[in-house]
């Protein structure tokens, strides 16, 4: 039996990602003065007294909005509203009942849904007094809470408890790959992740900085499930504004630095940028496994000397992730990124992949006995005799070569052994690390 599904709603700016932040006990929620902060469904795995649930924090919902970007958050508040199981309607105690208010109260009656009314920014006694304004909404419970300090939050949850049934082992798989979406404003990061899912996951728009929130989204594929994480787009710092824009790019390095998978997003009209370099070099830097693909790839597709011309400037701007598979492809269309599954299975094998010490340590003398180590002050090195390999990571891949002397071992040789090793056991897309040690 699935985990519940709450969905908190309610007009901008009224406290709802506060909310949910309190809820979960941490800050997965950007959180600002500013209306409309939030606006793509924000999802996590919450629990009260050993019950499991799964919240949702949605956009200020305007009933109103009917074009540009209130409607498009209106649209996923209302996605959210028709899918979950419980919905918690939050409004703010402080500027009493207003009409948006109570359209939204129409629209939450018509759902035919439990729904808990949570009147928030009480927190004093005489705060109290504002309650009673609520009550033409014609619910028989009102909960006052003050979701900045905690108070009355645990009282709404205890209310809930009934319909929460005991779902057992409903937490998802910890071994489950996770893939982050990254790359610069506007390349079509979102439209991705809403073609892989065949739904509108994520607000949408032509507007550079849509996405906020470093958004999960489990999928299902042949049997397989992939967390996917669409993250805001990362512009250079010295254009980064506070506030806001600053939170949303921290939270997307976050993402890349839990995700196994970082899918950077190039553009196919603009070409490769110095910003697409940069966040290249941050994926390489957070040792991440990595695919680039190249989007928008339908309005070349007449050009015949495109692709080569293409991967040429990506070995020239990219020098430093030879090893990462390439895909052109357009995020609009299903059959376009068809092959972006298969791609990942091949990426992920290859950074969680152990490698056995005693066949790896066969490739090695087979190996060496044919491209000897460097030589120690003209000798000739007993390297076939004292060398020894072993694996001593994944997630990425890291190997720990012994030798007599690691003050040889250049790094040139270590090129070498590397591209060998990525030849003989198919790290494609991955990071792979030689540590030499002393024997």
């Amino acid at each position: 039996m699935p985990a519940p599904l709450i969905a908190i709603v309610g007009r901008p700016n009224v406290g709802k990602s506060t909310f949910f932040n309190r809820v979960l006990g941490g800050k997965p929620a950007i959180v600002d003065d500013v209306p409309g902060v939030t606006r793509d469904r924000n999802y996590a795995d919450g629990s009260y007294r050993g019950r499991p649930f799964r919240l949702v924090d949605t956009g200020g919902l305007d009933p109103a909005a009917s074009e540009g970007m209130l409607a498009l958050i209106k649209r996923q508040s209302q996605i959210a509203i028709a899918e979950a199981d419980i919905l918690i309607f939050v409004m703010d105690g402080r500027a009493g009942l207003t009409p948006a208010d109570e359209e939204i109260n129409s629209l939450l009656r018509s759902a035919q849904k439990p729904v808990f009314i949570a009147i928030n920014k009480i927190d004093t006694a005489k705060a109290e007094t504002l309650l009673a304004d609520f009550y033409r909404l014609g619910h028989d419970h009102l909960y006052p809470v003050s979701a900045e300090h905690g108070i009355g939050v645990d009282d709404l949850l205890e209310a809930m408890v009934p319909l929460l049934p005991d779902v057992g082992g409903a937490a998802l798989p910890l071994d489950l790959p996770r893939v982050a979406i990254v790359g610069r404003p506007n390349v079509g990061k979102s439209t991705l992740v809403n073609t892989l899912l065949g739904q509108d996951r994520v607000v949408v728009s032509d507007l550079p900085g849509t996405t906020r929130d470093a958004i999960d989204t489990l999928v299902t594929y042949q049997d397989r499930q992939y967390i996917f994480t669409d993250t805001a787009g990362i512009r250079r710092r010295g254009r980064v504004e506070r506030g806001i824009e600053g939170y949303s790019v921290a939270r997307s390095l976050k993402a890349m630095g839990h995700s196994d998978v970082a899918i950077l997003l190039l553009d196919a009209v603009e070409g490769i940028t110095e910003q697409d370099t940069k966040i290249a070099g941050l994926v390489l830097k957070q040792g991440r496994a990595c695919i680039l693909l190249v989007n928008k790839w339908d309005l070349r597709e007449g050009d015949e000397d495109a692709r080569d011309e293409y991967e040429r400037e990506l070995r020239r701007r990219f020098p430093f992730l030879p090893w990462a598979p390439v895909l052109f492809a357009s995020a609009l269309k299903p059959d376009s990124v068809g092959a972006l599954y298969p791609l990942i299975n091949r990426v992920m094998k290859a950074f969680t992949v152990r490698v056995p010490t005693g066949p790896l340590n066969k490739f090695l003398q087979a190996l060496v006995t044919d491209h000897p180590l460097p030589v120690r002050k003209g000798k000739p090195s007993k390297a076939i005799k004292s060398v020894f390999i072993t694996q001593v990571a994944i997630k990425p891949p890291a190997c720990a070569l012994f030798v007599g002397h690691p003050e040889d071992i250049g790094k040139t040789y270590l090129k070498y052994l590397e591209n060998r090793l990525r030849e003989h056991y198919d790290f494609l897309g991955s990071p792979l690390h030689i540590l030499v040690r002393r024997k």
